[in-house]
C-alpha cells in the first residue's frame, strides 16, 4: 500500500545557520514554509548553525578550525555542535513555526538512525568527528509527514561503525534526505537570490556549466557546497534543485540546477 507521504509532493528546504538568531529571518522563514505548503508541497526543513556553534566555541575557549571549507570537529567541539544544532537552533526554528500555526517537530540524524555516517576521510588531514553520509532511513520523517507535522532536521548524525554522534555538512544532509524521500524539489535558502554571474541572477544552469563555473572560480566560497549538493541530488533523481533566498521561495524565483548538459 502506498503511504500518504509517498503520494505527496515533498520539498526539502535547507536553511543556513547564520541568520537563525534573527527574529525577522525566522518570521520570513515561516512565511516561506507556508508558501511552499500553499504551492502544494509538504516541507521538510534541514538547518545548519555554524555561526552559533562558533560563538559557543569561543565562549568555551575552543578554536574553530576548517579544512578545505569544512568544519573540523574534535570531541569537545562535537559536544558543542550537538547541543547547538540539535538543541538551541533546532528548537528556535520549531518554536517559530509552531508560533505561526505550523505544526513542527525537531529531530536529528541520530533520532531513529535517520542519517547513518562513517568518519569523513580528507586528503589534507583528519576531520575528527565529521561524518560522510552512507545511508538515510526516512521512516521517522515519513511518520511525521503522515501526521502533518513538518520535520525540522539537525544534521548531527549516527556513526554506523561506532554508534557515536557526528557532525555533517547540512547541505549534504539536505541533499541525501531529498533523495531518500523522493522529493520533487530541494531548495537551498541563502542570503542571496541565486547564483550570481556579472551581478545578475542566473535563472537556470546545467550541471555541466555549474561544474565548469566552479573550476573557473565563477562559483566560489560557500556557494560551492550548495551547488555540488544540488548537482549530486539531480544526478540521484531529485526533480528540481533551486538556490534562492526567502523572498525567492515565496516568489518562485532563484537559480535552478538542470540535469542536462
Amino acid at each position: 500500500m502506498t503511504s500518504e507521504s509517498e503520494e505527496r509532493y515533498i520539498a526539502v528546504l535547507k536553511v543556513g545557520g547564520n541568520d537563525l538568531d534573527d527574529e525577522a529571518f525566522l518570521l520570513g522563514l515561516t512565511k516561506a514554509v507556508a508558501a511552499v505548503m500553499e504551492q502544494g508541497a509538504f516541507p521538510v526543513i534541514v538547518h545548519g548553525g555554524g555561526k552559533t556553534i562558533a560563538d559557543y566555541q569561543a565562549r568555551l575557549g575552543l578554536e574553530t578550525q576548517f579544512l578545505d571549507g569544512l568544519r573540523v570537529t574534535d570531541e569537545a567541539s562535537l559536544d558543542v555542535a550537538e547541543m547547538v544544532l540539535s538543541g538551541l537552533v533546532n528548537k528556535r526554528v520549531v518554536r517559530a513555526l509552531v508560533d505561526a500555526g505550523i505544526r513542527a517537530a525537531g529531530v536529528s540524524g541520530v533520532d531513529d538512525g535517520t542519517i547513518y555516517v562513517e568518519p569523513m576521510w580528507h586528503p589534507l588531514g583528519d576531520m575528527g568527528r565529521v561524518g560522510e553520509i552512507q545511508d538515510v532511513d526516512p521512516h521517522l520523517l515519513r511518520v511525521l509527514i503522515d501526521a502533518d507535522i513538518v520535520p525540522v532536521v539537525s544534521p548531527i548524525s549516527f556513526g554506523a561503525l561506532d554508534a557515536l554522534s557526528y557532525n555533517v555538512n547540512a547541505d549534504h544532509a539536505a541533499a541525501a534526505i531529498a533523495v531518500a524521500l523522493g522529493a520533487i524539489k530541494l531548495i537551498f535558502i541563502t542570503n542571496v537570490p541565486g547564483v550570481m554571474v556579472a551581478s545578475r541572477v542566473v535563472r537556470a544552469v546545467t550541471v555541466g556549466q555549474a561544474e565548469a563555473w566552479i573550476e573557473e572560480g565563477v562559483i566560489f566560497g560557500g556557494m560551492i557546497p550548495k551547488v555540488r549538493s544540488a548537482i549530486g541530488a539531480v544526478h540521484r533523481g531529485v526533480v528540481q534543485c533551486v538556490i534562492t533566498n526567502l523572498a525567492g521561495v515565496q516568489e518562485g524565483s532563484g537559480t535552478g540546477i538542470i540535469g542536462t548538459g
